[in-house]
């Protein structure tokens, strides 16, 4: 992940969106499954959120849903398939 020219802070931002965001596909009730629903913070800036979930998107395998509510379900490979 390439990250967002906001300087230090963006750039801490969004190192720890995507940390977080690797951390609970990481969990092995989410491996099983294959899907991870996922929140926007409301101390994770708005620009970050969005680089992090744009280069997400653009990952072959990787499929992202927005949800009416706001969260973002994050699929891949079996969740993808069926």
């Amino acid at each position: 992940m390439a990250g967002s020219n906001n300087g230090s802070t963006g750039r801490s931002s969004y190192e720890q969106i995507g940390k977080r965001i690797q951390r609970l596909v990481s969990a092995p009730n989410v491996q099983k499954t294959q899907w991870v629903i996922v929140v926007r913070r409301d101390d994770e800036p708005l620009d970050s959120w969005n680089v992090v979930l744009q280069e997400i998107e653009e990952t072959e395998g990787i499929e992202i849903d927005r949800q009416p509510d706001g969260s973002i379900r994050i699929g891949w490979q079996r969740y993808i398939d069926n």
